[in-house]
């Protein structure tokens, strides 16, 4: 998969890094379980990272949003998009704010949610040293990729609710602290769609995942595979379009090989002629989605990789 223009001046970088990824976790389906957060209190409980680099940070468990009125056809938009929300977009956005996906791993528990504002430093900082990673860029160059990211990060949240950025938190077994493992950007229509995506060309009027990274000291637990399980199970939430798309770099072959056993295949590929322009060539990937009403109708443990 790729970056996407990272800012208006449509600078394309490759995707983070995920090739580590697990596709060995044996299926568990009495460990697995979905919750919804629908906290309606005004409270909020923390989860406190463990005090390593520029990981450190509190996360809240859940929150909540005040309904919007009836009779205000526009009302400020309380996760700070930097607009003016109808009602709809105000429902859709504190789905959003709610929405919660845990799942218990051999080695810990992950739990996705929507990063909230002031978690985008440090999810700056994740895609940055992926990117650097995946394109064998010296470390100096981090900083200029953290600049351009978060740039890119504040436009796409004010796409929303017609796009989020997920959060994959990981608790290890034995552990107090919560830590940030992993990230993935969603699309869900036009709306959200960048203008300037990477080719081959997804459909914009269809859901899109991209940008997707886990940390390196926590890959090869699943934690990429429920990151994209999370994505797949919000976008039918979401959108009422089933078909998602995705990019895969032809040389990452991990990545693929999961994508390939989580149900999804190859629609187009870069000409090989992508290789003058210095970027690595992409598979355009697509996957029809269940119709689902309730997140525990999805089958996310019989898909699992073995």
């Amino acid at each position: 998969m790729c970056l996407r223009s990272i800012s208006s001046s449509a600078l394309p970088f490759p995707m983070a890094r995920t090739v580590s990824v697990s596709i060995s976790l044996q299926s568990q389906p009495h460990r697995h379980r979905h919750l919804l957060s629908v906290a309606k209190h005004h409270h909020h409980a923390f989860l406190r990272f463990p005090k390593r680099n520029h990981c450190n940070l509190s996360l809240s468990v859940s929150a909540s949003h005040s309904s919007s009125s009836s009779s205000s056809s526009s009302v400020p938009n309380p996760l700070q998009t930097g607009r003016f929300l109808t009602n709809e977009e105000l429902e859709n956005l504190e789905f959003l704010g709610n929405y919660s996906y845990h799942q218990e791993l051999e080695s810990g528990l992950l739990w996705v949610r929507l990063m909230r504002e002031e978690e985008m430093d440090m999810t700056v900082t994740l895609l940055s040293e992926s990117f650097a990673e995946s394109m064998m860029m010296a470390t100096g160059y981090v900083k200029l990729l953290e600049f351009l990211v978060k740039n890119y990060l504040i436009e796409r949240r004010a796409t929303m609710p017609y796009s989020a950025t997920l959060l994959g938190i990981y608790r290890e077994n034995g552990e107090e602290d919560f830590e940030l493992a992993g990230t993935v950007e969603l699309t869900f229509d036009k709306k959200g769609a960048n203008a300037n995506p990477p080719t081959p060309t997804p459909p914009k009027n269809s859901p899109y995942i991209c940008n997707m990274a886990v940390r390196k000291p926590l890959r090869r637990r699943g934690i990429g595979w429920h990151l994209l399980k999370a994505g797949e199970e919000l976008i039918t939430k979401m959108s009422s379009s089933r078909e998602v798309y995705l990019h895969c770099r032809i040389v990452d072959e991990g990545p693929f090989n999961m994508y390939t056993k989580a149900g999804y295949s190859i629609v187009k590929t870069d000409s090989i002629l992508t290789l003058l322009t210095l970027q690595r060539r992409r598979h355009l990937m697509r996957k029809e989605l269940p119709v689902s009403e309730n997140a525990s109708e999805l089958d996310t443990t019989s898909e699992q990789p073995t």
